[in-house]
């Protein structure tokens, strides 16, 4: 099995920044993907960004050039860097990894963007 647990969350002013972190633990070996997805009241959760082992990263239009996801992979962390927040960012953000063909979810951390 493996648990995971986001942590970083809170709320910021409009452009302020925050950092989450999500960190895998228990059966890590074969983990390939690692990102996050957020979901706003009454919407559907979207992607917003992820991460390979390797290094490879992919991200949601609406969030390119403003966060960066990072990886260590000693550590099975990954880590979102948010930078000029937006309103519009707000949502709760979980973090997911995927192992070999499952995906196991974190509960989820709250991120607040006042304007």
């Amino acid at each position: 099995q493996l648990q995971i647990v986001e942590s970083g969350g809170g709320l910021v002013q409009a452009g302020g920044s925050l950092r989450l972190s999500c960190k895998a633990s228990g059966v890590t070996f074969s983990i390939n993907v690692m990102g996050w997805y957020r979901q706003a009241p009454g919407k559907q959760r979207d992607l917003v960004a992820t991460i390979t082992t390797g290094g490879s990263t992919n991200y949601a239009d609406s969030v390119k050039g403003r966060f960066t996801i990072s990886r260590d992979n000693a550590k099975n962390t990954v880590y979102l860097q948010m930078n000029d927040l937006k309103p519009e960012d707000t949502a709760d953000y979980y973090c997911y990894a995927r192992r070999l063909v499952r995906d196991y979810w974190g509960q989820g951390t709250q991120v607040s963007v006042s304007s």
